[in-house]
């Protein structure tokens, strides 16, 4: 609350003092802050923690995933096709020979003179274009007034389930105009049987169809095809330029024919490289979270200042169970520990480290051991995954504790705005105390003056005779 500017008629500083006692009653607001600002540095620093232990838990459940041990990486294709391998493949050398590439159907009608002229005059209101593809027919229900190439181009392409787009070609000559039909997908099984228009003889006549009749036919056709190609002199058939499993576990995608008799190498290999990343991934996310850890419970003794989270039983907990959670050890296998595998703890700072050469021969030699051992029922992964659900998890440690201090938070409000409250009624009462002291003091002064000047006045009189 505003103070007026008090003790001018009295002549005491007592603006001053008021000013002085709001400065020490705001210390019990300071004393407020204070412990709300630490318990929003501790919300903080157990929101970078949690972030922390999410980051390990991904790392660590990738390790116990199938596809990180004895992934497979493909080589060779050229210009001819690319190949992609799944952990379904197996390591192998073979030949291939692209035939032909699959090809979409496309059907190309006369030239018209325009574009925007109706074709179904002979309609009586709407007509219905019915297309069909692969033993299915979808019908297309037009207005007659929509039948002309652009009219039909805007339909077809509107209607998704079609199975064609549509557009439209100018050659430039008398009767330049010709509707484009071209099929969505690629192979025989995607190409147009038919096409009837019912309601209309004279739009039949531009865009039927009936795959295999004789000419002369409406549209013209450019038949779709289905890839060819062989492998290892085993011939393979698909409707579109991806093949799947034709080789187990590998995709391939053709880009281009062979010349005839000519064939293209694929090499299909073991690709530890990706479990290597994985098992590095792992210990940079575990030291990160470690280091994380003493950064926000580290003590400065030259400052006598704490962390955030210095003496947090919480912090400590993560940090020994997943210190703990490491120490897994395998039945069965020539690598049963990580210090096996080329994986072990810095004893001066707790860090992990890995030996390069140690970890490559681990996963050349022994790939079931180190897949056991972090991917086990009883491995390293799901003990991890374990651990790290018990404090990130909804309703789990970090988040119990968040809530609680939040909950401490809106106490502190409360008691910050009644605090405030208080001290500004026993400001005001202050005020009004040194209002009327000062209403006192200047009357009294005025008193004063007065009877000096009346008691001076008599004093005179004697003299002036």
């Amino acid at each position: 609350m505003a103070m007026s500017n008090i003790g001018v008629g009295a002549g005491l500083p007592l603006q001053t003092i008021l000013d002085d006692l709001r400065k020490v009653e705001n210390q019990s607001l300071a004393l407020i802050d204070s412990r709300a600002s630490k318990v929003q540095g501790r919300m903080s620093a157990y929101g970078t923690m949690k972030s922390a232990i999410e980051a390990f838990k991904t790392a660590s459940d990738a390790l116990g995933k199938a596809d990180t041990f004895g992934a497979l990486k493909t080589s060779g294709g050229g210009d001819y096709f690319s190949a992609t391998a799944t952990s379904k493949a197996i390591a192998g050398q073979y030949s291939i020979e692209v035939s032909q590439l699959a090809t979409a159907q496309t059907l190309t009608s006369a030239g018209q003179a325009e574009r925007n002229v109706a074709l179904a005059t002979d309609a009586t209101d709407t007509v219905d274009i019915q297309i069909t593809i692969d033993g299915e027919t979808k019908t297309l229900t037009l207005d007659k007034a929509d039948t002309s190439l652009e009219g039909i181009v805007k339909a077809i392409n509107a209607d998704s389930g079609l199975g064609v787009s549509a557009t439209l070609i100018n050659d430039g000559g008398a009767t330049p105009h010709h509707l484009l039909l071209t099929a969505k997908g690629t192979g025989e099984d995607a190409a147009v049987t038919a096409i009837q228009v019912v309601g209309s003889t004279e739009l039949q006549d531009v865009i039927g169809f009936i795959k295999g009749a004789p000419p002369p036919a409406a549209l013209e056709e450019a038949a779709a095809k289905n890839a060819t190609l062989e492998i290892n002199g085993i011939k393979v058939t698909s409707q579109t330029n991806t093949v799947t499993d034709a080789i187990e576990g590998v995709t391939l995608t053709l880009t281009k024919q062979n010349t005839v008799g000519e064939t293209t190498n694929l090499s299909v290999t073991r690709d530890d490289s990706v479990t290597s990343k994985a098992v590095n991934t792992f210990v940079t996310a575990y030291n990160n979270l470690q280091g994380i850890i003493k950064t926000l419970t580290s003590y400065n003794v030259d400052s006598q200042t704490g962390s955030a989270l210095t003496g947090d039983s919480l912090a400590r907990q993560v940090q020994s169970q997943v210190r703990d959670a490491l120490n897994v050890a395998g039945t069965s296998g020539a690598i049963r520990t990580l210090s096996q595998m080329g994986i072990t703890t810095n004893p001066s700072d707790g860090v992990l480290k890995v030996d390069a050469d140690k970890l490559a021969k681990a996963l050349k030699d022994n790939m079931a051991d180190v897949q056991a051992l972090f991917s086990g029922e009883t491995g390293i992964s799901k003990k991890m995954a374990a651990v790290a659900d018990t404090f990130v998890k909804s309703g789990g440690l970090i988040s119990s504790a968040t809530e609680s201090m939040k909950t401490s938070l809106k106490d502190l409000e409360k008691q910050y705005a009644a605090a405030s409250d208080r001290i500004d009624q026993k400001m005001e009462n202050y005020r009004q105390q040194f209002t009327r002291l000062d209403t006192m003091v200047a009357q009294m002064n005025s008193v004063s003056s007065y009877l000096t000047q009346q008691l001076s006045m008599l004093a005179n009189i004697g003299k002036e005779k």
